[in-house]
């Protein structure tokens, strides 16, 4: 007889692929059936195609995210913890995180996170007419970024390896009479790209923008 899988197991399953699949094309329904031991119709019978399963998975993994948060603290060190909660679950999950802006969520996950996120920033005494705006900045953001690592990390080690190399030809290679800042710090600039450091970083000073105190 063939098993039926709950819901959960199928997302936690969805997860286990996703953290291991590399490439475009490296993760999909019939993969996920496969991994299960069974069939794409066991699928279908709790999602009805790809898309929904993905948005799916990713409120399963906002919803992970979240657990232990507290509204606790200053507003700036919530939003700070909001933010990194989202790199670090993304950052175990490459192929997701790069397709993060097709699959916004649709759950309590993704409802926990944008309550919490509005809700700092009033206590921040962000204006009442601004709040919306300023949510969908640091979240335009963050999404962006996190969706910016998880493509540079899709591109196999030989190709990162190029891009590196041709970097430091333009940077170490400049004429220092035609770009003498350029050839001043050449070998202290690193190419594009967001580690956990940075991202924080970049968070921050955008942090350090919103109007707070002003309501």
């Amino acid at each position: 007889m063939r098993q039926r899988w709950s819901e959960q197991t199928i997302l936690d399953a969805a997860v286990e692929l996703l953290s291991v699949s590399e490439g475009s094309d490296s993760f999909s329904m019939r993969k996920l059936a496969a991994e299960l031991g069974t069939d794409s119709s066991s699928l279908y019978r709790h999602f009805r195609n790809r898309t929904e399963l993905m948005l799916a998975v990713v409120d399963h993994v906002l919803v992970q995210a979240m657990q232990g948060y507290r509204r606790e603290g200053p507003w700036r060190a919530r939003l700070i913890d909001l933010t990194m909660r989202s790199w670090d679950a993304y950052a175990a999950l490459p192929q997701l995180a790069r397709d993060a802006t097709h699959y916004p969520g649709s759950g309590p996950g993704s409802r926990m996170l944008i309550e919490e996120t509005l809700q700092a920033l009033s206590d921040a005494g962000v204006p009442e007419d601004l709040i919306p705006q300023w949510y969908h900045r640091l979240v335009t953001l963050a999404v962006s970024l996190i969706s910016a690592r998880a493509a540079g990390q899709s591109a196999g080690t030989d190709e990162r390896q190029r891009k590196l190399e041709k970097f430091r030809v333009t940077t170490l290679g400049a004429d220092p009479a035609e770009y003498p800042v350029l050839a001043r710090y050449g070998r202290r600039i690193e190419p594009v790209g967001f580690d956990r450091e940075s991202f924080l970083a970049t968070m921050e000073l955008v942090l350090n923008a919103v109007p707070a105190g002003q309501a």
